[in-house]
């Protein structure tokens, strides 16, 4: 912990869970353009198909990306054995703690302009922590399934997403409503993101602590007071 006038600096965020957290932002980014075109095909393109490859671009780019986003949360979840407590945030809600679920309300109150000052936390506050883990986590873990199990069906039988996910398409029904919760569930983390970066932008200009910053140098400060 560093300590200036009126300014408290802790480090957070070590250097796996930075790097994570901004390759993980571009292979959503990827996901999201790509799976939309995916579902929402761009017009035929003039002359011989053979002449064209765009869909087999867009479809390589979303394959990639859905290797990066996988890999990199097994990634995290090794980090989050390893790393400081901060690390663990993103996968434990301590939902038994009276302590958390006050701050819980606190926090929700105060994103409902219904309180004036926030409480401050070194790590993710308890209405962040639970949007990470149900939003992120737990919706990525979702797509993870969906998206491999799809991919498992031009695999073929027999093959390693077919064996590992090859139960979800029975699971929804057929290989449609897999398609239809897999493109539902896009639009699930588009929300994630949209709350996420609304959320990282107003505390840095409304409750006189940094968020954005911190992402890229590992360092959290608090002007006035100490957090929790």
């Amino acid at each position: 912990m560093r300590t200036q006038a009126n300014q408290v600096a802790v480090y957070v965020y070590q250097a796996p869970v930075r790097l994570w957290h901004w390759i993980n932002a571009l292979a959503i980014t990827v996901l999201v353009i790509s799976g939309y075109f995916i579902g929402s095909p761009p017009p035929t393109l003039p002359g011989e198909a053979s002449d064209h490859f765009l869909m087999g671009y867009i479809r390589f780019a979303h394959f990639s990306a859905a290797y990066l986003f996988a890999i990199g949360l097994l990634a995290r979840l090794y980090w989050a054995l390893v790393g400081n407590r901060h690390a663990r945030e993103l996968f434990l809600l301590p939902l038994w703690s009276g302590k958390w679920w006050r701050g819980f309300w606190n926090e929700l109150s105060w994103y409902l302009f219904l309180r004036k000052e926030p409480q401050k936390y070194v790590g993710h506050n308890p209405l962040g922590q639970f949007m990470m883990f149900t939003m992120l986590v737990l919706g990525g873990l979702f797509m993870i399934a969906t998206g491999f199990a799809l991919y498992g069906e031009g695999l073929g039988r027999g093959s390693w997403a077919d064996t590992l996910f090859g139960w979800v398409i029975p699971l929804f029904g057929q290989s449609q409503d897999v398609h239809t919760w897999h493109h539902l569930g896009m639009w699930y983390l588009v929300i994630f993101v949209i709350l996420h970066v609304y959320a990282a932008i107003r505390e840095d200009i409304m409750s006189r602590q940094s968020l954005i910053s911190a992402m890229v140098s590992g360092w959290r400060r608090f002007k006035d007071d100490r957090p929790d």
